[in-house]
């Protein structure tokens, strides 16, 4: 390892920065089941906000589920797509398809698939009060639709990968375009937060207003969330273009005044995150008496959650940029098996909430005990799995 952060022709502080959001979605994954806003369908257990729903409920955690849901999975894509110029350029379009389609593709469909077989019972359960194995999977398939759970992200970034070897000239071509404008950015902080709010802005509000912001979409396992695909795709061609560059001793070298600026980043997006989740009630309350209509409303709302969602994932990166200077082994570890992970760790998130249904107790306490077990089953489960050959190989 030297010191800018990289090991074994890795970017250290990026790998540990996509191992942190994927702990986060297990957290995520954790919270669900106990926010108040949560509900249970029977008749199809699929348009439930989450697979388990408990008794036991905090508001707190509404919070921590809505802080997250704004960025982290925009920034699971800009991180999707910052090597990808380098890694076609080493592979070749053809081996650079083939290597996507046998790291992405083949575990959505197969993987994706028996693991949420394997998550999803617990709510048939539930659901239906009675153990049948081939009334559980014709449900599954049928009524419900074939559950895709969390591996909806695979497919999505299958294809997106797929557009790129297609279009990787025109991404080329413009991040070389874009070079001389990042290497301004790295100096001009407020710029880059500019850019980025102005791309979460027009990718995601027109659409979220007319769609509606929780609006999903697909057939069978092939879903995704209407009101963000542009989103995601916009910050996944962001991480591209700036991928083209050198942008560790650029845009966010150590001594980029972006970098430097971490904690008002910080600070900045938990403020306007405060204000985002103050504000909406008030928003209600303007429309209600009539003071301000509900399009503005909308669109003050939507303003501020594209400013949150940018200053999170600046204040994410600049972060971990600034901070993450020497690997660890555990870390390491944890970054080695961190695609496991996530493909794993629904299955013990699910069953873990659906054994703690019968115990009372509070609800922050049940979500600790199933993000804990969760988290180091995922982490167990991803380490030996690993010690197979063919998961090694490609996953």
């Amino acid at each position: 390892m030297d010191n800018s952060g990289q090991i074994q022709n890795r970017n250290l502080w990026m790998d540990y920065l996509r191992t942190t959001i994927t702990i986060m979605v297990v957290a995520h994954h954790s919270f669900l089941s106990y926010t108040t806003f949560a509900s249970f369908d029977s008749q199809a257990y699929i348009r439930s906000t989450h697979p388990i729903v408990d008794v036991q409920r905090w508001v707190g955690l509404d919070i921590a589920v809505n802080f997250n849901d704004i960025f982290i999975m925009s920034l699971m894509f800009f991180i999707g797509g910052l090597f990808l110029i380098r890694s076609l350029n080493k592979k070749g379009a053809g081996l650079f398809i083939r290597d996507r389609y046998f790291r992405l593709f083949v575990p959505f469909l197969i993987l994706g698939t028996f693991f949420m077989l394997i998550a999803y019972f617990p709510s048939y359960y539930v659901a239906y009060n009675k153990i049948d194995i081939l009334h559980y999977l014709k449900d599954f398939f049928t009524t419900e639709g074939w559950p895709v759970g969390p591996p909806w992200f695979l497919w999505v970034l299958f294809i997106f990968n797929l557009l790129f070897a297609l279009f990787h000239k025109q991404y080329a071509y413009f991040g070389a375009k874009m070079e001389s404008r990042l290497m301004i950015m790295k100096d001009r902080p407020f710029l880059l937060l500019l850019g980025l709010f102005t791309i979460t802005w027009l990718l995601y509000v027109p659409l979220a207003y007319r769609a509606g912001a929780g609006k999903w979409v697909g057939f069978g396992p092939f879903d995704f969330q209407l009101s963000r695909i542009l989103l995601y795709f916009g910050y996944f061609s962001a991480g591209i273009v700036i991928g083209k560059s050198d942008f560790n001793a650029g845009l966010f070298s150590r001594e980029s005044r972006t970098v430097k600026l971490w904690w008002l980043w910080v600070f900045l997006a938990v403020a306007i995150f405060a204000i985002l989740t103050i504000g909406s009630g008030f928003l209600g309350e303007f429309v209600e008496r009539k003071t301000i209509n509900e399009f503005t409303a909308w669109m003050i709302y939507y303003a501020i959650y594209a400013l949150s969602c940018a200053l999170s994932s600046l204040a994410f990166i600049t972060c971990f940029r600034k901070w993450v200077s020497a690997g660890s082994q555990w870390m390491n570890s944890l970054t080695d098996n961190a695609y496991l992970i996530y493909l794993v760790h629904y299955i013990f998130v699910v069953w873990t909430q659906f054994v703690l249904l019968k115990f009372s107790m509070p609800a922050f306490l049940k979500f600790m005990i199933t993000f804990i077990l969760s988290f180091a089953l995922s982490w167990l489960t991803g380490i030996l799995l690993r010690k197979i050959k063919l998961f090694r190989l490609y996953i």
